[in-house]
């Protein structure tokens, strides 16, 4: 798993950008901020947080204006990771009034999502119950494009990483094993060595919908066993049937907010959250020009 801060491709960030800049000018511009304010106005503006989150994403947020004018002078006065208060000032900015206004959507749809990210990653990290090593994954239950930056926003707000992508890990599931014809009895055990030949370089995991899946994979010694809407009573059997065992057991499926606290009790080692990224609500942050 990945502890540290994951970071930002710039250049997929920048790819991004550009096309959320095209949704929105086209080969024509601001329209109305061209035809009705002065080419040499200039003005001063603030990003403002309108309810409690993490911040996430300003720099994102400053490369929008600079892809529009790179004279914009744009002044962080938070940093990603900061948990600020409703009324808090993200960043001030000052320079053309057109170019101000034409960045305030794009620049706003990238930083009030990757706050929401962020802030929800962070009260699900915080439910985790003091003194339990389980941890807070995400998934890739990411918006399409946006994973990099998306995974950046859940490791800024506390939580970690799961894989990346179907690259970076095996992960059998109940679909594999079916297709390939290794449902049944030892299907599990050669379903991992089959991954294990084929890329002996990357760590296995196996999905288990059972305790006698549990078993079976604990054997065939995956390096990770996903708990699939398991009980919190059935996690605590695998617990202890893993006892001895070098696996590591990750909960997942029908994880709310409610039961983090329950499920880290247990001891688990991960416990995997769909919903930091793929329902998550965007904070409500408002661009307002200072005049």
């Amino acid at each position: 798993m990945q502890k540290n801060i994951h970071k930002i491709d710039w250049d997929r960030i920048d790819m991004l950008i550009n096309l959320a800049l095209d949704e929105d000018l086209q080969d024509i511009g601001d329209t109305t901020s061209l035809s009705v304010i002065n080419d040499d106005c200039t003005a001063k503006a603030i990003l403002k947080c309108k309810e409690d989150c993490v911040c996430a994403g300003l720099d994102v947020a400053k490369l929008v204006f600079s892809k529009i004018d790179k004279k914009i002078k744009f002044k962080k006065v938070k940093k990603d990771g900061d948990f600020c208060k409703k009324g808090d000032i993200l960043a001030e900015m000052e320079g053309n009034s057109q170019a101000l206004l034409t960045g305030e959507r794009t620049a706003l749809n990238f930083i009030q999502r990757l706050c929401g990210i962020a802030t929800c990653a962070k009260y699900y990290s915080d439910a985790i119950v003091e003194g339990s090593k389980t941890v807070v994954l995400d998934t890739r239950k990411t918006t399409p494009g946006w994973r990099n930056i998306e995974k950046y926003a859940v490791s800024i707000g506390g939580a970690t990483n799961h894989r990346i992508g179907l690259y970076d890990r095996i992960m059998i599931k109940d679909n594999h094993r079916e297709l390939a014809g290794l449902e049944g009895e030892g299907g599990i055990a050669r379903s991992v060595e089959r991954a294990k030949k084929k890329y002996p370089q990357l760590e296995v995991e196996v999905e288990a919908d059972t305790l006698q899946e549990v078993q079976e994979a604990l054997d065939a010694k995956a390096e990770y066993i996903l708990l699939d809407n398991m009980t919190n009573e059935q996690m605590s059997e695998a617990v202890n049937l893993s006892s001895g065992y070098s696996s590591k057991l990750e909960a997942s499926g029908g994880i709310t907010l409610d039961r983090i606290t329950s499920i880290s009790k247990i001891g688990v080692d991960f416990i995997s959250v769909g919903a930091l990224t793929h329902s998550v609500k965007a904070i409500d942050i408002s661009m307002a020009m200072q005049f």
